[in-house]
């Protein structure tokens, strides 16, 4: 029997929500897999792609990794603080950019639908 879309997208938000690390949807489909054998990539894919519309989890487009959201970014801009050593990331909320870079895109007439600031560096457990 296929789940439901609503379920699906929950079981990928506890996969994620489950690791301290960005996760590839080929990860989190192989967390999936053991309870559910035949699960395929594409509808991995799709719940991720749905995940990522309602705001509930981001794609690390440098990474090509998931994480879950964990801010509300209803008026906002998520900044992720991605450690290149460990990898972990940090969710900051980025909501007095958002004007900024509104500003800075209106000046070539160029409308955004989404925003995200990927900022790659290193944490301060690996920084010492």
């Amino acid at each position: 029997m296929r789940k439901r879309a609503a379920a699906r997208q929950t079981d990928v938000l506890s996969v994620l929500q489950s690791c301290d690390r960005p996760m590839t949807a080929y990860q989190i489909l192989e967390r999936l897999q053991a309870s559910e054998p035949d699960i395929a990539p594409p509808t991995v894919y799709r719940t991720l792609s749905a995940l990522t519309e309602q705001g509930r989890a981001h794609r690390l487009e440098s990474l090509k990794a998931f994480v879950p959201c964990r801010c509300n970014h209803a008026e906002s801009v998520p900044v992720l603080a991605i450690c290149d050593d460990c990898g972990s990331v940090e969710e900051h909320d980025g909501s007095d950019l958002l004007p900024k870079l509104t500003a800075l895109t209106a000046q070539n007439a160029f409308r955004a639908e989404r925003h995200i600031v990927e900022i790659h560096g290193h944490c301060v457990s690996c920084a010492s």
